[in-house]
């Protein structure tokens, strides 16, 4: 049995606390405020076997007395935690900009880590935690919890299985109609702003959907409703085969897009959001030749004809299983080295990478190679 302590106990942490105090695994939302009783997510687990809570350290003294009404052990400091032998791992739930200095006095401390996203700020920070790691002999684990979100998983199986043929495009975007957030992640010197807040978990789950390099990178980063950092951004990504990929996040869109668009040879799959309404249709034969004109506008066209019933079908979207807890689980093996992790270092540093080229592109608004 592994003993975690959390560092931070804001919105995130707060979930963490629950979750691991119930055994559950998955983060649960119970008893935060703006969360409707209703939407609680538990699962059967077997994350109660193997972690358990130590306790939580937050600077907020409001956060500090929430844990403690529900009879979470309070550290004073996080030099506590630090210093408490029965800690295996450190779960950082802080703003962005302090999970270098934080991860890296863990793992000095003997401490294992597991932390929230974006790890950190840059790859440069990154490679200096993958250092440490080596050093100290501890495991640093990226909590990149999204490739377990049912949407990507489903997205992940019809690429695979070929449901639709050869995929050639991908497209996913996140777009809400409230701005950032009003608290540091609006801000500069925190690490705010979108890319690194959504857009690290669109490029992860990405990158480890399409096995290949990524040739060029093209974006644009808006800022409609914050000058000092992105509110949203539309990145273009070209793989190596030619595969196409369109990342976009947006806070200021008052109607959405869908959530997925795959588009491949023979077929397209749309998933509208994230309660995962949609659909594969799939191509029966390209042998509708044909087709009746329609009107489109002022005009009329053939090209963009609907096709007929029966050269297509309307599939429901498959179903997938897999345990929520994987990463928690995977987390302990990896610590105790039965297993290899399933979130990388060098998964995470790639993705940081691919950031910084997006914010390059967006900077000297040109196309920037990558992999090449």
């Amino acid at each position: 049995m592994k003993q975690i302590a959390i560092l931070g106990c804001g919105g995130m942490g707060k979930g963490h606390a629950n979750a691991i105090a119930s055994g559950s695994g998955n983060p649960i939302w119970a008893g935060i405020p703006g969360v409707p009783e209703g939407k609680l997510h538990e699962t059967d687990s077997d994350v109660d076997k193997v972690l358990s809570l130590a306790g939580v350290y937050d600077i907020d003294p409001a956060c500090q007395a929430w844990a403690a009404q529900r009879g979470y052990h309070v550290y004073g400091s996080y030099e506590e935690i630090l210093d408490d032998p029965k800690v295996d791992i450190v779960l950082i739930a802080t703003p962005n900009h302090l999970h270098r200095e934080e991860a890296i006095a863990a793992m000095r401390a003997g401490k294992h880590v597991l932390c929230e996203k974006p790890v950190m700020l840059n790859s440069a920070e990154m490679e200096e935690i993958m250092a440490v790691s080596r050093e100290t002999g501890k495991v640093f684990y990226p909590r990149q919890n999204r490739r377990w979100d049912e949407d990507f998983r489903i997205v992940e199986k019809i690429c695979a299985d070929g449901m639709v043929g050869k995929v050639f495009n991908i497209e996913c975007r996140v777009q809400g109609s409230r701005g950032i957030p009003g608290d540091w992640r609006g801000k500069r010197e925190f690490g705010g702003g979108m890319m690194l807040d959504w857009g690290v978990h669109l490029l992860d789950r990405l990158l480890v959907m399409v096995p290949e390099k990524v040739s060029y990178v093209f974006c644009d980063l808006t800022h409609i409703t914050n000058p000092e950092v992105d509110d949203g951004f539309k990145m273009h990504l070209t793989f190596e085969s030619g595969l196409t990929a369109v990342m976009e996040v947006g806070t200021c869109h008052f109607a959405a897009l869908p959530l997925w668009f795959v588009a491949g040879d023979k077929g397209t799959t749309v998933i509208q959001d994230w309660s995962c309404k949609g659909q594969v249709i799939q191509l029966k034969s390209w042998e509708d030749k044909d087709a009746v004109p329609i009107l489109a506008g002022a005009g009329l066209t053939k090209t963009m004809a609907p096709r007929q019933d029966s050269s297509t079908a309307v599939l429901p979207l498959p179903q997938v299983q897999f345990d929520n807890n994987e990463l928690y689980l995977n987390l302990v093996d990896a610590i105790d080295g039965n297993a290899e992790p399933i979130v990388t270092m060098d998964q995470a540093l790639r993705v940081l990478r691919l950031m910084e080229a997006a914010v390059k592109s967006a900077e000297t608004h040109q196309v920037v190679r990558f992999e090449q």
